[in-house]
């Protein structure tokens, strides 16, 4: 077995510490040209600038009640899809830090990690640090990322794109803090997604006192929410933090396929990727153990390194999906 981590074990003990450890992150995707209109509007998007001149990979800024400012996203069609074949579709998300945006995994090699496969590959932005959560606090206007990527972008995909517009016909993936937000998305929209994978993705919020549930709190207060939180502070919305907690939502993983990664030694001179992985290991065995407790199937890697995007064993992921799911 094998697996890189991602983690959030230290509390910050500064706000130079919080800007250290948003470094959860992903890599990018294409940017924006001339603007052009998708096929309609739909699910209370409206297309403000899309570029849509490249073969593959689509571009589209969107307006939205949902989030105060035009959110973005990346469509990375596959090699054929001027076949006039119906594609599954996975829905891939960037980690956190105040580099990481939609264009992530354009940045690292996506278009060839994807080539010759029969998939879709949509990478919308999630924020600075989103959380791919509707925070219970935000002073800088709305940041409901949760209400944009599943009220919102997964209907105005389906109605703008030839897809599979069903459980069998999307996976969910992502990197680091995409990596619990594919988690959960997974969970707590089971009808939604198929399979299930988080490359160094977090996946227990209330382990070591509740270390990833502040560190979100903290890093979104910093980076995005002008001092608001995801989770409520001093005190949680506890329902909330239960509800988004992978390990508390185990039997919501049921006949889904569940790809897990994370790393064993990261660097311990770099404090930021040795705080993330540790704590997205730990945090990955616990859920890892009662998927096992509940005999529901899984595949997990623990590599050796940090808090780093192993291009290798993403392949390895898409292979998976793409057998997972319906067929183009």
């Amino acid at each position: 077995m094998s697996q890189p981590h991602v983690s959030r074990r230290r509390l910050l003990q500064s706000a130079g510490a919080a800007g250290a450890a948003l470094a959860l992150g992903g890599v990018g995707a294409l940017t924006a040209s001339a603007p052009a209109f998708a096929a309609g509007d739909a699910a209370g998007l409206r297309v403000v600038d899309s570029n849509e001149s490249d073969p593959r990979m689509k571009y589209y800024r969107f307006a939205t009640d949902a989030i105060g400012w035009d959110p973005a996203v990346n469509v990375l069609l596959p090699d054929d899809y001027a076949s006039g074949r119906r594609y599954p579709v996975v829905y891939l998300f960037h980690g956190g830090g105040l580099d990481q945006d939609f264009m992530t995994f354009d940045r690292m090699g996506i278009r060839e990690l994807t080539a010759g496969r029969p998939v879709i590959v949509v990478m919308p932005d999630g924020g600075h640090a989103g959380w791919y959560s509707n925070p219970v606090s935000s002073n800088t206007g709305p940041r409901n990322w949760e209400t944009f990527h599943i009220e919102q972008l997964v209907p105005w995909i389906d109605a703008n794109f030839r897809t599979y517009a069903e459980y069998d016909g999307r996976a969910v993936a992502g990197f680091s803090m995409g990596g619990f937000g594919a988690l959960k998305y997974a969970a707590k929209y089971y009808g939604h997604f198929a399979s299930v994978s988080a490359h160094s993705g977090p996946a227990s919020l209330r382990r070591d006192a509740g270390l990833v549930a502040h560190w979100a709190n903290i890093s979104a207060g910093a980076a995005d929410l002008g001092g608001g939180t995801v989770y409520g502070a001093p005190l949680w919305d506890e329902a909330r933090v239960s509800a988004d907690n992978p390990v508390e939502r185990i039997p919501s993983y049921r006949d889904k396929r569940i790809f897990l990664v994370a790393g064993t030694s990261p660097d311990p001179v770099n404090w930021a990727d040795w705080v993330n992985e540790t704590q997205v290991l730990a945090g990955q065995r616990e859920f890892r153990a009662r998927l096992d407790e509940a005999g529901l199937p899984h595949e997990s890697h623990e590599e050796p390194g940090g808090h780093v995007f192993r291009a290798a064993l993403f392949r390895r992921d898409l292979d998976g999906i793409v057998d997972r799911l319906r067929k183009a």
